[in-house]
């Protein structure tokens, strides 16, 4: 994100999408760049309807950074359209949003289709956390207004073959922890079995956290109650996905998964708490490794967190078990990352889920599905936090394979069609609920 800040790309990416909705907006739309001083810009689409009611809709245009990995042929900045899907950084993940509300507003337009007041939010922070959103939510709040439906297109997909929403996002707590036993590196020979070994303390310390035999957590407060409508969700995201659910992943031979219980492999994906080491510094590669008792360790730890856990005590917690009686009394040191909290959605009125559904069969021929997430999108928390009595839809085209964040990402040009006609019908049917 620093280089996609001091090198220009994001100026020249807002100047190119902006050139385009000027070229292509209706006169009744009004489109406006927002900029706050030391933050990353944001643009406000605000479309006018005669239909009671006001739905928001969120994009952002951020990027993840380049990754190797790419087959040949493709890459990033090679757009290459193949067999129905968009090659490309970013495609999926999530540049085609803002040209996803503009099609809703234009299709609405084209077919003088009465609708609520729309107010489309394109942001530039995304893939860092969304720092700036709340800082323009508060700013600009009177050009939003309370949006009665939230609708995200910055989400997953189990197949392609039906409109699908994600009702629940998991919290994530990042922490480096590093483990000091010596000032520089000594022969193992001399001093192993005296000196311990930095890596055996940072195996201490992980078997605080985590069961390494079944891989759970074994932290009081880490975990909560599924809600009973979610249950039913997961239920119904068995019984379309099936085995998917567990050969989705590329597993390498004839390596096994935690569980073979479809239920109970959907909760430890999306409400139960995982810990995943990520990175590692102070070893060698093995080609270069000598016989050298190591002075450091350090780990990159994500732990991921129940939808409703409260993610700052939970670091809190966390800290002060990694600190706690230091093994050998050796430094430990931990460099948190901002903590991001979960977010499960409120149940679903009766009247917007049978909006929903009827729109994926209408375009699909096939019933919605709702699904969690095992991901974590800290601007969904914090749109529920700011929008309490909103409704929300959140969708997207992050379908298998897609690989959004990775090599060969892409964007599936028939299903991104098929979605977008299912937002125009939900956007014309909403009728606003406000008790």
């Amino acid at each position: 994100d620093s280089d996609w800040e001091e090198n220009g790309y994001m100026d020249d990416v807002l100047d190119l999408v902006m050139k385009w909705i000027e070229k292509h907006k209706p006169d009744s739309l009004n489109v406006s760049v927002k900029k706050i001083a030391g933050r990353t810009p944001l643009i406000i689409l605000d479309y006018p309807g005669k239909q009671d009611g006001n739905i928001l809709m969120y994009g952002h245009l951020d990027k993840q950074p380049e990754m190797d990995g790419w087959r040949e042929g493709t890459g990033p900045w090679i757009p290459l359209l193949e067999n129905d899907k968009l090659f490309g950084r970013g495609g999926a993940d999530d540049g085609y949003a803002v040209f996803a509300v503009m099609a809703t507003i234009l299709a609405l337009r084209k077919f003088n289709l009465d609708h609520p007041r729309i107010t489309g939010i394109i942001e530039f922070s995304e893939e860092s956390g969304s720092p700036d959103l709340p800082a323009y939510l508060n700013e600009f709040e009177n050009e939003i207004g309370k949006p009665d439906l939230v609708i995200c297109l910055d989400s997953g997909a189990g197949n392609y073959d039906q409109f699908w929403m994600t009702t629940s996002l998991r919290g994530l707590i990042g922490v480096s922890v590093r483990i000091d036993v010596l000032n520089e590196g000594v022969h193992s020979g001399g001093a192993s079995g005296l000196v311990p070994s930095s890596f055996r303390i940072l195996r201490q310390l992980l078997s605080r956290i985590e069961d390494e035999q079944t891989g759970e957590i074994k932290i009081d407060g880490f975990y909560t109650e599924i809600p009973k409508y979610r249950q039913e969700d997961m239920e119904e995201c068995v019984n379309v996905l099936g085995e998917k659910i567990i050969t989705v992943f590329p597993w390498f031979e004839n390596m096994e998964p935690s569980t073979q219980n479809l239920t109970k492999a959907l909760k430890k994906l999306t409400w139960e708490p995982t810990l995943s080491v990520v990175g590692v510094s102070g070893a060698p590669d093995v080609d270069n490794a000598g016989n050298v008792l190591r002075p450091y360790t350090e780990v990159k730890l994500s732990l991921r967190l129940p939808p409703t856990v409260d993610s700052k005590v939970a670091q809190e917690k966390l800290k002060s078990i990694l600190l706690e009686n230091p093994p050998y009394n050796a430094k430990i040191t931990l460099e948190f990352e901002e903590p991001a909290d979960g977010w499960s959605a409120p149940e679903m009125s009766k009247e917007l889920s049978n909006s929903v559904n009827d729109a994926s069969v209408n375009w699909f021929g096939k019933p919605a599905v709702s699904m969690g997430e095992g991901g974590t999108i800290p601007f969904m928390a914090m749109l529920g936090k700011k929008y309490p009595n909103a409704q929300f839809v959140i969708t997207g085209v992050l379908g298998p394979e897609s690989n959004a964040h990775g090599p060969n990402e892409f964007l599936h040009i028939p299903f991104v069609k098929v979605l977008n006609c299912c937002i125009v019908d939900i956007v014309i049917n909403y009728k606003p609920n406000r008790g």
